[in-house]
């Protein structure tokens, strides 16, 4: 599913225009992608957490130069689903 998709189908359910609702998505967006560039994580009870995650420093292989490569610590987004969002996509598997 696309966010083009996601957009058609919340104008479908509730009748709002296509442009309102894609200006929602965007900004609903672009929400979480500042909390979690400013390192706060975001909570949505029965959806799940979006998080920053920290990697350690770690050493690597360069494979064709035969060079090893530090790479620094970092911090990632990820998603971690509520228990409820999990239950619901296992119990519809087929």
């Amino acid at each position: 599913m696309t966010k083009a998709d996601i957009v058609n189908e919340i104008s479908k359910n509730t009748g709002i225009e296509k442009i309102m609702v894609q200006k929602t998505v965007e900004a609903f967006m672009e929400s979480i992608k500042d909390s979690l560039a400013e390192g706060s994580n975001v909570y949505l009870r029965g959806f799940g957490s979006f998080i920053v995650k920290q990697r350690a420093e770690k050493t690597a292989r360069n494979i064709s130069k035969n060079t090893t490569i530090k790479i620094p610590a970092h911090k990632i987004p990820a998603f971690k689903p509520a228990k409820t969002f999990v239950n619901e996509v296992k119990s519809n598997v087929k």
